[in-house]
């Protein structure tokens, strides 16, 4: 395999209060697709430190199986699709892993699956992938997607069946391009899937990438923006719903590395049930020339039952004061005593009032999607779920 290294100082990081403190600035990361430039994973690394070990122990290998589930492509005849190398130019141009599993999966899929939207497409261009498995042995898959300069497309990835997947997503959006993403994980009750994104964009373009997690006993997701040239768009949205055992962790990252780029980061997230946890980790690195940034990230939770535990940590690094904007928020708690006492006065029980107020909840980010077919089996996901817990 083609060597594609960008090493920065790894391990552990002096700092102003001693020595021996783990790494924890994103800039100062390993960025490396060999496995062998990381150290072992241990939850005294910030990015893993949420995540117990015994719920990635068959991941804590030298090498993957390929993927060997099904992939199934719905796509208009000029989306163009094939499998390619580590030689092919675009494979490795989106970005690098920054943490171990990613890198040996990485090392592990020979090829990747690649989705060209050309530059003519058409305004309603829209891609459905389809990856359904039943194999339970750790296995690596590798996709690129390609949205041509001024191009327009939607492409929807749609995880089922049962699977221990770490998967590598590359994302490149040419100049003046406008692509929207869209990644499911409807995973059954043992699925473990770990799961990095690398989006790089170009002059003028925009991107708007939309995480829904449902189903998966572990689901770790860790999406990646960098911005190449003025102009950048990018809007990351995330809805997620944790049942009792369930740990869903997401972990975006914007890199404001040139000016006058906008991003916006919003993820909603339900839990209930016994040791629900779900953790929500958002970067944002604003460099010293990215001067005239506007960006703002936001995560809301909602805990339905004790015993259910959100973590939610934002995050900004600022090396420059010439910016339009940069805040961030986070809050998670119960019901809104005020919004039940609303709905109950004019005659709506107890149960379907809490029914009501979650749905509201999480359906700003699923409407975001505009696929209806999807938002439909997403609505009936997100009711099925509420049936059985907010009584």
């Amino acid at each position: 395999m083609t060597e594609l290294t960008q090493t920065a100082q790894h391990g552990l990081s002096a700092h102003s209060h001693g020595a021996g403190v783990p790494l924890q600035i994103r800039n100062a990361r390993v960025r490396s697709s060999k496995s062998s430039d990381f150290e072992a994973i241990s939850q005294r690394e910030e990015q893993w430190r949420y995540l117990p070990g015994d719920r990635i122990s068959d991941f804590l290998v030298d090498a993957f199986d390929e993927f060997a589930g099904d992939l199934a492509l719905k796509a208009p005849d000029d989306v163009k699709t094939a499998w390619i190398g580590p030689d092919h130019d675009l494979f490795g141009k989106a970005g690098l892993p920054e943490d171990k599993i990613s890198a040996v999966a990485w090392e592990s899929a020979q090829a990747a699956y690649l989705i060209n939207i050309p530059s003519d497409s058409k305004p309603d261009c829209q891609v459905q992938l389809s990856l359904v498995s039943e194999d339970r042995s750790a296995s690596a898959l590798h996709l690129v997607i390609n949205a041509e300069h001024h191009s327009t497309g939607v492409v929807v990835i749609d995880h089922r069946g049962d699977a221990q997947l770490a998967e590598n997503v590359e994302i490149l959006v040419g100049d003046e391009a406008q692509l929207t993403v869209i990644t499911i994980q409807d995973w059954t009750e043992n699925s473990v899937h770990l799961s990095s994104h690398f989006a790089k964009l170009g002059r003028n373009s925009k991107l708007k990438h939309i995480v829904v997690s449902l189903g998966g006993k572990t689901v770790r997701l860790t999406p990646s923006v960098e911005f190449t040239q003025p102009g950048g768009d990018v809007e990351l949205l995330g809805m997620y719903f944790a049942d009792a055992g369930q740990h869903l962790e997401h972990r975006p990252f914007v890199d404001h590395a040139v000016a006058n780029c906008k991003s916006r980061v919003t993820y909603k997230g339900a839990l209930q049930g016994e040791k629900a946890h779900t953790i929500w980790v958002g970067d944002v690195l604003i460099r010293k020339a990215a001067e005239g940034t506007d960006t703002y990230e936001l995560n809301r939770n909602l805990l339905l039952t004790d015993g259910a535990r959100a973590d939610s940590v934002p995050n900004l690094e600022i090396e420059t004061g010439q910016i339009a904007g940069a805040g961030h928020a986070s809050a998670s708690g119960r019901f809104d005593d005020e919004q039940l006492f609303y709905l109950q006065a004019r005659g709506i029980s107890e149960s379907q009032a809490r029914r009501l107020v979650v749905f509201g909840f999480l359906n700003e980010i699923v409407q975001q999607i505009s696929v209806p077919e999807i938002e439909a089996r997403l609505t009936e996901s997100i009711e099925a779920e509420l049936a059985r817990s907010v009584d």
